[in-house]
């Protein structure tokens, strides 16, 4: 059951990674900014800087959940606490997306999905 918690945990990291990209290097380009984000041409300039922002903490939290799934079999503790505090920043993150604008419900479920699924996951290794 450690390798599927792992799995969850790399998986949850690689797509906030990708958000990373999304927010931090690609948000300039209208696919991104008005069909993922939901941001007028007009608010641009002034809605980027705190996109690129947003972007590297996802990156950081991908990677401390990366670095917690590689750990989990190596330093039992130091994975547990990385992937509990990436995992669960990542599903309060969701949380807030939705209770902000009803208009990202599906990719707060997107975003939210894979941490649960490493959490509870890590809950039944545990029992």
């Amino acid at each position: 059951m450690l390798t599927v918690v792992q799995i969850l945990a790399v998986l949850a990291a690689l797509l906030h990674g990708y958000v990373f990209v999304l927010e931090s290097l690609r948000f300039a380009e209208p696919k991104v900014y008005a069909a993922t984000f939901h941001v007028e041409r007009e608010d641009l300039a002034a809605v980027q800087p705190w996109a690129f922002n947003q972007g590297w903490y996802n990156l950081f939290l991908a990677i401390g959940t990366l670095i917690g799934a590689l750990l989990l079999p190596v330093l039992p503790q130091a994975g547990w606490a990385l992937l509990l505090i990436g995992c669960g920043s990542m599903i309060a993150a969701a949380g807030v997306l939705v209770a902000t604008d009803r208009r990202f419900v599906k990719a707060a479920f997107i975003q939210g999905t894979l941490p649960a699924l490493t959490l509870l996951a890590g809950l039944i290794t545990q029992i």
